[in-house]
């Protein structure tokens, strides 16, 4: 029943593309089940052993204990994969839950104006995900070490067995707490793609040691915590036991403890490693559907799936990798179809995200004058959420899909340059598309780093390159400086130079192959007229595109 409500809240993607999703968390929790069943017959063996020294030996109790510590890790592991997502979530805080609880309570409902916006409602559907995910963390961590440390009778001389489950449940409570915060906090919840895709078992076995290292530092943290809370607890909730007692029992809680969080690391990281590996989205080779339309598939992925999830994500891994590899040159191939449509879809679906990103920062950089530098490091800095700010921070969030459509789009080109025979990347007008894409998100990003450009200024400088480039005036250039140096201290700024890294890399990559043609356009003076599009860029000028362009083709830009 638990699955299914699961299947039927999380799994609504189109054209069975839910099968990919439903089967990685089916096996996900099959494993989980299987290195928990290890460690936990493992734990009780060491724990009795060292407390009691008997063997252990199957009864209704242990019996008992085993199923409730499954049930236990099945709505932790079921909680953590509701709130995983593959790009961060912006939560809404206390006080919009309440105003948006208010407006739904007090304003009457209007067919015409929603009461509360799309906006605000995923704000808070994560917002109470994260509060139910600690929940369950807090309830889990109780029934663990319970069922853990209950049976190994260390506990013998207590008189109150109730006082005994009392004391495990709060321990176990605290630890639950802790570690549910500490995810949350530090987002772990969103899904970090490898740079390598390894086979799962390799992948696991590198995270071994980390999961180890993790568990102990907060079964640590977790045990001064709990000591630090027992000295306001009830004197009659202390219990009163011998020193030696006392010793054993802290001893185990530790033990207890370190077994729980140990199982939740290994959780986290198994789950890690399989909703990020690839998924081919592609008819067996040598199939019909292979012969006929094998793009079909991760084309219906991308383009029908639901916007930013996680079935999208793994189709762009999966085209990204097809784009930039050897392994599958036949589908590669099968984009340069005679008819361009394919070609042209798959542009199309990767040049859609760089283009939103790139008119999101064109917006904040144009609500304010680039000129006044200190008002728009002030805007960049606000920590009161401003529009302008929770735009730039929301089009970061999307790096990871936005680093493999610039890739994408980069490879597709180059490999056009010798595989294309109809030519449907000149013809259509792609290459174009994709040359002045990059560029001018490029400079969008420079732009917010804090680099200034400008072709009509009295005060410029000459390059070798015959291009001339804005100097700041003397009086300006301390608050420029001093506004570079802030934003280096924004969340944002190591995204935004990896982002600008890699639309380097890629425009980089295009003149490499490219670079004959170019060379003859550019003496020609068509290099503008083939290489940039003839409408106006997203941001920036044609003029100034050509000029960038230039740049690279001498390979000078930095």
């Amino acid at each position: 029943m638990l699955i299914s409500i699961v299947e039927r809240s999380l799994f609504r993607d189109k054209d069975g593309g839910t099968k990919v999703v439903k089967h990685r968390f089916l096996g996900f929790l099959i494993w989980q089940a299987l290195q928990s069943t290890a460690i936990f017959f493992l734990s009780k063996t060491l724990l009795l052993s060292l407390f009691t020294r008997t063997p252990f030996k199957p009864s209704f109790l242990s019996i008992f204990a085993f199923i409730v510590f499954h049930f236990s890790l099945l709505i932790f592991s079921t909680s953590l994969f509701i709130i995983s997502s593959p790009r961060p979530q912006r939560a809404a805080s206390p006080f919009e839950l309440l105003l948006g609880t208010a407006r739904l309570i007090l304003v009457p409902i209007s067919n015409s104006q929603p009461l509360l916006s799309p906006d605000f409602r995923l704000r808070a559907r994560a917002s109470i995900s994260f509060v139910l995910f600690v929940a369950v963390s807090a309830v889990s961590a109780s029934l663990s070490v319970i069922t853990l440390c209950l049976s190994c009778n260390a506990f013998d001389q207590l008189k109150q067995r109730r006082l005994v489950i009392g004391k495990l449940g709060f321990w176990g409570l605290q630890i639950g707490l802790l570690y549910g915060v500490h995810y949350v906090y530090n987002k772990r919840w969103v899904l970090q793609f490898p740079i390598i895709q390894r086979p799962p078992f390799f992948s696991f076995k590198m995270g071994l040691p980390l999961a180890v290292g993790k568990a102990l530092k907060l079964s640590a943290v977790g045990y001064v915590l709990s000591a630090i809370l027992a000295f306001v607890l009830p004197y009659e909730f202390k219990g009163q036991l011998p020193v030696g007692n006392f010793i054993t029992e802290q001893i185990l809680f530790y033990i207890g403890s370190f077994v729980v969080i140990l199982c939740w690391e290994l959780c986290h990281h198994l789950h890690q490693v399989l909703h990020t590996k690839r998924s081919v989205f592609a008819p067996p080779k040598g199939s019909a559907a292979a012969e006929t339309n094998p793009s079909e598939p991760l084309l219906a992925a991308l383009e029908e799936s639901t916007p930013k999830s996680l079935l999208q994500y793994l189709a762009y891994l999966d085209l990204c990798m097809v784009c930039e590899g050897n392994v599958d040159p036949w589908r590669r191939a099968a984009f340069f179809e005679e008819s361009g449509e394919t070609y042209k879809r798959v542009i199309s679906v990767c040049l859609n995200p760089v283009e939103q990103f790139t008119r999101n920062v064109s917006e904040v950089l144009e609500s304010s004058p680039v000129d006044n530098s200190l008002q728009l490091s002030h805007q960049l800095r606000s920590p009161n959420g401003q529009l302008a700010d929770s735009k730039v921070y929301e089009s970061f969030d999307d790096f990871q899909l936005l680093a493999w459509c610039a890739r994408i789009v980069a490879s597709l080109t180059v490999h056009s340059h010798k595989e294309d025979r109809f030519g449907v990347a000149q013809l259509s007008g792609s290459n174009a598309a994709v040359i002045s894409t990059l560029l001018s998100s490029l400079l969008a990003v420079e732009t917010l780093m804090g680099k200034k450009t400008n072709l009509q200024s009295s005060n410029t400088l000459m390059d070798p390159a015959g291009i001339k480039w804005a100097t700041l005036n003397p009086g300006r250039r301390d608050s420029a400086a001093g506004m570079a140096g802030r934003r280096k201290g924004a969340p944002f700024y190591a995204k935004a130079y990896s982002m600008a890294d890699i639309l380097k890399t890629s425009i980089y990559g295009i003149i490499s192959a490219f670079y004959d043609e170019m060379s003859h356009s550019a003496k020609a003076g068509l290099l503008e007229k083939d290489w940039i599009i003839s409408s106006k860029p997203l941001y920036g000028t044609r003029e100034l595109l050509s000029q960038k362009l230039r740049l690279f083709l001498d390979f000078q830009a930095s």
